[in-house]
């Protein structure tokens, strides 16, 4: 398989669909009851909830008694992970995180899991695109952090496998020094544009690229049941010259070698840090959406910690912190109606499209056996 930045992680989505009778095959065994006849110890690794250690503070205590959390594919400029990351080592001191490969794709993350079984360093937790997440459920254990009940159904697995965290819009960012904003995606196949738009990978591979596909489909009148529309969009855009087959990092952007790039609104609000004529907007008419997934590994070398890092995730501060970045916490709403949320920095996000659509599975599925058939000949 080729290798893909984090930056263009497969399938992101915000409903997920079709996903009540997913098994819980995959979950992890309990310990052999005889073993556990003379211990009270929780066994952390079958724990589907806080109360199963008793109290909050007993899941802090068996964490840090672990002493190690390992995390993967989290890179520090991605929706602020960095911040977020450092937060978790300032208030667990006697936690190491151990961060590994912040640049590997999702499929990726699972191979880490597969290929380190039974090891120290195999990942404790991940962070997922939808379709890599519906993949892959049997790699995840089963957990309800305290604030479930302020997570929107269509963000979460019903029995806590995989949770939607943070996400956002499809956007495109560019360098107002040397374009206009385009308003709509007819602009992007005018000559200023020569050489200049880029998209996030390849889409039969990549969820940001994926999501441009979908984002160009709803964009010319398409519906995401078939995505031939977005294709055709961007062949006419191989045609006029203006496709830039470049991997978009913090680097291309800040050099100026991608200076229009479609993407996830809040990696390209990051860019603002590194070129101060850059923006982002979010195209009128229908939106596309899309969110990343939280899940633990089955098999985790440090389960209390994972745990207790799922819950950091979806805390108050946390759930800012992802705002400070500029996505939108899953709790945002709950958080809004609650007064808890910064409301400076919810103020500040690109407005939202008055029309939204997410795909489902069964359309993501499709979209991506076409893609597979259909795109490297139109834009070759």
């Amino acid at each position: 398989m080729a290798h893909f930045p984090r930056r263009a992680r497969f399938g992101a989505g915000i409903a997920l669909a079709a996903t009540a009778a997913l098994a819980l095959s995959g979950c992890a065994s309990t310990a052999d009851a005889s073993a556990d006849a003379d211990s009270d110890k929780v066994d952390a690794a079958s724990a589907t909830a806080v109360a199963d250690f008793g109290t909050f503070a007993d899941l802090e205590a068996a964490a840090k008694d672990e002493g190690a959390l390992n995390v993967i594919a989290l890179p520090r400029d991605w929706a602020n992970y960095g911040e977020i990351l450092d937060l978790f080592a300032e208030k667990y001191p006697e936690i190491t995180i151990n961060e590994a490969s912040p640049d590997v794709s999702s499929a990726e993350e699972i191979q880490a899991a597969e290929t380190n079984k039974g090891l120290d360093t195999a990942p404790d937790v991940f962070d997922l695109g939808l379709a890599v997440a519906l993949q892959n459920t049997d790699q995840f254990a089963p957990y309800h952090v305290q604030t479930w009940d302020e997570i929107p159904d269509a963000l979460k697995e019903p029995t806590g496998l995989f949770v939607g965290d943070y996400g956002g819009y499809m956007s495109i960012g560019y360098d107002s020094s040397k374009f206009d904003a385009p308003k709509t995606l007819d602009d992007l196949l005018g000559a200023d544009y020569k050489g200049a738009v880029a998209i996030n990978g390849d889409p039969t591979q990549a969820g940001a690229a994926f999501a441009a596909v979908g984002l160009a489909t709803v964009q010319s009148d398409g519906t995401l049941d078939d995505f031939q529309p977005g294709i055709d969009f961007f062949g006419e855009l191989q045609k006029a010259g203006n496709l830039l087959k470049v991997d978009v990092t913090t680097a291309t952007v800040a050099s100026g070698e991608t200076p229009v790039v479609f993407d996830w609104d809040y990696l390209n609000a990051a860019h603002t840090k590194d070129n101060e004529n850059w923006k982002v907007v979010v195209l009128d008419g229908t939106g596309y959406a899309g969110y990343y997934n939280q899940a633990i590994n089955v098999d985790a070398p440090h389960p209390a910690a994972a745990r207790l890092w799922q819950e950091f995730l979806y805390s108050d501060e946390v759930q800012n912190l992802w705002l400070k970045g500029g996505a939108r916490p899953a709790r945002m709403d709950a958080m809004t109606d609650a007064g808890t949320i910064d409301a400076d920095l919810a103020a500040a996000l690109p407005e939202a499209p008055e029309d939204t659509v997410v795909p489902t599975e069964e359309q993501s599925t499709n979209a991506g056996k076409l893609l597979g058939e259909k795109w490297a000949a139109a834009v070759q």
